[in-house]
């Protein structure tokens, strides 16, 4: 084993540990969780084994181990990409939905009669005063 798959393995290795500490604490769901292990784990074995590569790629009728990593990775980014996308689109509409409603009820509470302290309190600042 070279110096690369040592240092990739030990980085993948602590990534999966993190990964199972965020599904133990929440912080990622256990579908969520179990998908980037299951990467993780995937591309230890790429690192360690990078044989398993081209025996996959050559089944699949591509020419090598490297180009189908390289199409596996721009697959899954785009998914990725498309995800964010869908996420922050979502978000969005959720805050412009949240904004409208505030503006509605602000406009409604300023619609409202006043009461007698805000009334005097206005004729104060404009120099009337109620004798």
């Amino acid at each position: 084993m070279n110096l690369f798959q040592t240092l990739a393995l030990i980085a993948i290795a602590a990534l999966f540990v993190l990964t199972l500490i965020a599904a133990v604490r929440g912080w990622a769901t256990r579908r969520d969780a179990l998908l980037w292990a299951l990467l993780w784990l995937v591309a230890g074995v790429t690192i360690m084994w990078p044989g398993v590569t081209k025996v996959i790629a050559n089944a699949l009728g591509i020419g090598r181990g490297a180009d189908l990593v390289l199409y596996c990775a721009v697959v899954v980014m785009m998914i990725g990409f498309l995800m964010v996308y869908v996420r922050l689109r979502r978000i969005r509409r959720e805050m412009t939905l949240l904004v409208r409603e505030l503006a509605i009820r602000d406009a409604i509470s300023e619609r409202k009669p006043p009461s007698d302290e805000a009334i005097s309190h206005e004729a104060t600042k404009e120099g009337h005063f109620d004798v």
